[in-house]
C-alpha cells in the first residue's frame, strides 16, 4: 500500500527536530535570536528593520545546518536502510524531506518579526526614542525568501554529500570562496556576481526589490540548489543502503 506523502511529511517533520542535534540547534537559535534582537536594540535604538535584519546573524548559519543534517542524518544514523524499506520510492522520501526546512525558515523569519515588534517598543520606551517602524512587507518577503533560499542551498548539500561535516563545511566557506575569487579580477568579479548566492541575493535580503537582479539569482540558485538537489537525489536513489 502506498505511504500517502503527508504521512512522509509528518515524519520527517518530526526527524527534522527529534534528534539531540537538531534540538540543541533549534535552541540556540530561539534563544540567540532573542538576545541578539533585544541587545541591538538596546544598543543602536527602536529600528524594528534593524532589529529584525539582526536575527540575520544566526539565521544564516544554524538554519542551513538544520537543513544539511536533515538529510544527512539518514545516512549518519543509519535509519536509511528502515526508511527506504518501508517507501523504496526514494525519491517521494527526498521530496518530504525538503519542505520542512524551507517551512521552517519561513517559520523563524515570522518569528524574529514577533520578537522585534516588542523588542522596538520597549526600546522606544526605555531609551525615549521615537520607534522607527520600518519594516515594510516587501522588505520582510525579501529576506524571508533569502532564508528560504539559504536553507534549501544547505539542504542540497546535504544530499549531494550526504555527509554532514563536509556538507557544512563547504556551506561556510563558500562565502570566503567567492571572495577571492572576487579578488582575481574583472573576470572573477563578474563570475561572484552571477554565481555566489550571497551577493545575488543582497539586495532581496534587505528589501531593495529594484535592485534585485533576478536573473542573477536564479543562476546562483540553479548552481546551488537545484543542480546539487537533483545530483544528491539521483544518487540517494541509487547508494547502497547497508
Amino acid at each position: 500500500m502506498t505511504i500517502p506523502f503527508h504521512r512522509l511529511l509528518a515524519v520527517e517533520t518530526r526527524k527534522l527536530f527529534d534528534t539531540r542535534s537538531a534540538a540543541i540547534l533549534t535552541a540556540v537559535l530561539l534563544c540567540v535570536t532573542v538576545a541578539a534582537v533585544a541587545g541591538r536594540g538596546l544598543y543602536a535604538g527602536p529600528d524594528m528593520r534593524r532589529l529584525v535584519w539582526t536575527a540575520g546573524i544566526g539565521y544564516s548559519t544554524i538554519l542551513p545546518v538544520l537543513g544539511i543534517l536533515t538529510v544527512t542524518n539518514e545516512w549518519s544514523h543509519r535509519t536509511a536502510l528502515t526508511t527506504f524499506a518501508l517507501e523504496p520510492r526514494r525519491w517521494r522520501v527526498m521530496a518530504a524531506k525538503t519542505i520542512p526546512p524551507a517551512v521552517t525558515a519561513v517559520a523563524a523569519s515570522l518569528f524574529a518579526v514577533l520578537v522585534a515588534i516588542p523588542a522596538t517598543a520597549l526600546t522606544s520606551a526605555l531609551r525615549d526614542l521615537p520607534a522607527d517602524w520600518n519594516a515594510t512587507p516587501a522588505a520582510m518577503a525579501g529576506w524571508t525568501a533569502t532564508n528560504t533560499l539559504f536553507v534549501m542551498m544547505g539542504v542540497a548539500l546535504g544530499a549531494l554529500l550526504l555527509n554532514g561535516p563536509a556538507a557544512i563545511v563547504v556551506y561556510l566557506a563558500s562565502t570566503g570562496v567567492w571572495n577571492a575569487v572576487a579578488m582575481l579580477g574583472a573576470a572573477g568579479e563578474t563570475a561572484a556576481e552571477w554565481l555566489d548566492l550571497n551577493r545575488t541575493t543582497a539586495p532581496l535580503a534587505t528589501g531593495d526589490w529594484a535592485h534585485a537582479d533576478l536573473s542573477r539569482i536564479a543562476v546562483s540558485a540553479a548552481l546551488w540548489i537545484v543542480i546539487p538537489l537533483l545530483l544528491g537525489v539521483a544518487r540517494v536513489s541509487r547508494k547502497e543502503v547497508k
